[in-house]
């Protein structure tokens, strides 16, 4: 949330809870009794150059972070209202 308040990012949608397991290292998060934590995810949609300040922020803060499991990608929008 603080880098898309320094990245100057007003909307997005948040989804609290989300199940998943991470790429490389990660545990499940399935919110049930043998993997109770939960994973959150946050869509938002940005100007091509606030997306590469984005991530290259949110780049930093999974370096610094190992255990975060943070990860960011684009999908390109062609049109919205």
């Amino acid at each position: 949330m603080e880098v898309l308040d320094r990245t100057n990012v007003k909307g997005y949608t948040l989804f609290p809870q989300v199940m998943g397991r991470g790429t490389n290292t990660g545990e499940p998060h399935m919110g049930s009794h043998a993997w109770p934590t939960m994973n959150s995810a946050i869509i938002t949609i940005v100007e091509d150059e606030v997306a590469d300040l984005l991530l290259k922020r949110l780049k930093e803060v999974d370096t610094d972070n190992e255990m975060l499991g943070l990860r960011a990608f684009v999908w390109n929008v062609e049109q919205f209202i």
